[in-house]
């Protein structure tokens, strides 16, 4: 059987499964001889060169590389009858499939242990190597790495060996779904290093062209066999693509997992926290390309209000020809389709700055678009919205219709959005109406929030002032808090509510579209985490130069390696998230820390704590000593005295 493919390739692909039971196959012999069904008596033998000699019950299978011009000579020993079909078939069994399935896991997370050292312990040590120098600052190194050391570490020094581990023991035990489960608390590694990537690939570019000893020392390492004749950008895209290949791996291995096996409930729970961090990876990707060419529109349009906002997405853009209604001539006019409005655009002749002037605005809802037929101007069709009726004139057959297409779809869109907010509203006013206004609320603290519980906006004296709904005691902005409903707990007295509360207990639907989104990594809620924790508690805080400020601090006991940060225990969002591993802890306190302080460093991050008594001190440094090394951390057998939840002093901070 030929096969195109490199001799390594070959080797790599074929001697995994030599040591499988082998179902019998048909064989095709090159010669004269007619095709054998051959039954496998003993294992397979792999050679590199031809058998010396070959005996009589011995039949040699001979994989042929045309690029390489090798072969590959697999020996066994097999009894025959002959047939008359002309094809190979080799019939693999469901159990042989999940092995290579985890087999390729194993070998892809090998060749990214290696991408990644090569970007940690070549690129980055190099370059901080040459930085010392004051050839070029750290941070700047520091910045476009982001957290590699820390996804490196994770990666070649716990996710490998157990996979490595799991496949030399894969006949007592075929499964993976419990090991990918210890990826899951590390992939908000992941959202911090695609968070940074647009950012790296600035200044990656930017100091390039600025500093030959910094270019010199990336072109250096690029010619190097170990970078396979491929760019540094190319090597850094590598941790932003693997968390999809998780979930492509083991999708594909749910295929294949009978129902009742018993790494079923591992591996379905682990693609459904995957699948996750794969769609916050990919949106946090587009959302970073958005937002810059949401720039690039507003800087063209003079500055227009409005245009950069996270959920304006550009559809299309063009130039297009608008027929005049009274003499039917044609002028030049340029398009910006949004998924929530159009921009219809008068271009102005500038050779820097703004390039075009919006003429009118219309909204996608309501909007209609069809073809319109005009025998002195050909490609024509016409946009209706409330604000204004447009007849337009594409350059071509195909640019009519590329048009028409992406009104179509935009305008099906928004609609659906519409239908399914209707929806999720009649599902709400079902089952929360029977409580809601007929029951006084528990209100939440306002010392237990930072944050707007409704639209997550955190709180200042002026602009954003706490306010609570009389109907589900949430603490909200005054803008989340500007409705009134009748209460009947208050004898049906009207009083303010949350616009949330105001839509179920009125039945207005609020202007603004509300999508039903999943909750980001750091949108669960303080107290789901505090009630079930190893630690938590309120800590003095200072990250780099910044003040101090309290928080209050969480180690879960579901993602005991990962440390959140939150304003106050009632707050629905964390300010941010630390994965511990692979942190040096610094125990002593710096002259200007306050006595109690202790530290948590890596690469270009240091995080600074402060306790209010030695004790609480050791007993937090005694749960995250464990932490950074890889240990799960069991609470302390006195674990409530971690949950304070009165304001700590401010003394010496």
């Amino acid at each position: 059987s030929r096969a195109a493919v490199s001799h390594g390739t070959l080797c790599s692909r074929i001697l995994p499964l030599l040591t499988l039971p082998v179902p019998p196959i048909l064989l095709l012999s090159s010669s004269s001889t007619p095709p054998m069904i051959c039954t496998f008596t003993r294992p397979l033998q792999a050679h590199t060169s031809p058998p010396h000699k070959t005996e009589e019950v011995c039949s040699t299978l001979i994989l042929a590389s045309h690029s390489h011009k090798r072969h590959i000579f697999l020996s066994f020993s097999a009894s025959f009858s002959f047939c008359s079909p002309t094809l190979l078939v080799v019939k693999e069994t469901n159990e042989q499939k999940l092995f290579k399935i985890a087999n390729e896991l194993l070998q892809t997370e090998k060749a990214y242990v290696a991408r990644l050292n090569l970007l940690d312990k070549v690129f980055y040590a190099k370059l901080i190597e040459e930085a010392r120098k004051d050839t070029f600052t750290m941070d700047v190194v520091k910045n476009i790495f982001s957290n590699i050391s820390s996804i490196h570490t994770f990666h070649s020094q716990f996710l490998l060996p157990d996979l490595e581990k799991r496949m030399g023991e894969w006949t007592s035990t075929p499964r993976i779904g419990d090991i990918l489960q210890k990826l899951t608390p590390f992939l908000k590694m992941y959202a911090e290093y695609v968070r940074n990537f647009d950012h790296a690939m600035d200044l990656l570019k930017q100091w390039t062209d600025r500093s030959p000893p910094f270019k010199a020392i990336i072109l250096e390492i690029q010619s190097q066999e170990a970078c396979g004749s491929l760019s540094l950008q190319h090597h850094m895209l590598e941790p932003v693509q693997r968390v999809p290949r998780y979930e492509m791996l083991l999708k594909d291995y749910l295929k294949k997992l009978p129902q009742d096996h018993i790494d079923r409930r591992d591996a379905e729970k682990s693609l459904e926290i995957i699948a996750m961090a794969a769609t916050h990876s990919n949106t946090a990707i587009r959302k970073t390309e958005n937002l810059k060419k949401l720039l690039e529109i507003y800087e063209m349009l003079g500055e227009e209000e409005d245009i950069v906002n996270p959920s304006n997405e550009l559809i299309k853009e063009g130039h297009i020809l608008k027929l005049a209604a009274r003499n039917t001539s044609a002028m030049d006019r340029y398009l910006y389709l949004f998924n929530n409005m159009l921009l219809y655009c008068v271009p102005k002749f500038s050779l820097v700055g703004q390039k075009f002037t919006v003429r009118t605005r219309i909204g996608i809802e309501g909007m209609k678009v069809m073809e319109t037929y005009n025998e002195d101007y050909p490609h024509t069709f016409q946009v209706s919205g409330k604000e204004r009726t447009l007849e337009l004139q594409a350059s071509s057959k195909q640019d009519k219709e590329s048009w028409i297409k992406a009104f179509q779809e935009t305008i099906h869109i928004s609609l659906q959005k519409n239908e399914t907010f209707k929806s999720a509203f009649k599902d709400v006013e079902e089952v929360s109406i029977s409580e809601l206004g007929k029951r006084a609320p528990r209100w939440i603290r306002d010392n237990e929030v930072t944050m707007c519980m409704k639209c997550k906006e955190s709180f200042n004296a002026i602009t954003r002032r706490r306010h609570h709904c009389r109907a589900c005691g949430y603490v909200v902005c005054w803008k989340c808090s500007d409705y009134k409903a009748t209460l009947e707990y208050e004898g049906n007295k009207m009083n303010k509510v949350c616009k949330d509360c105001f839509c179920i207990l009125t039945g207005h639907i609020d202007s603004e579209e509300r999508e039903g989104k999943k909750k980001g990594i750091l949108e669960i809620e303080a107290a789901q985490f505090s009630g079930n924790s190893i630690m938590c508690g309120f800590l003095q805080y200072c990250e780099k130069n910044k003040p101090w400020q309290k928080v209050w601090c969480v180690i879960p006991q579901n993602e005991a390696l990962v440390l959140y940060l939150y304003g106050a225990p009632q707050d629905v969002k964390a300010q941010s998230t630390i994965p511990l591993l692979g942190y040096l802890v610094e125990d002593s306190p710096r002259p200007t820390d306050p006595p109690v302080s202790f530290r948590l460093s890596q690469s270009k991050s240091v995080h600074s704590f402060a306790a209010e008594s030695e004790e609480l001190k050791q007993r937090w440094l005694k749960v995250i000593r464990m932490a950074v090394t890889g240990e799960v951390p069991k609470p302390p057998e006195d674990n409530h005295s971690t949950e304070i939840t009165q304001e700590p002093s401010s003394n010496g901070v």
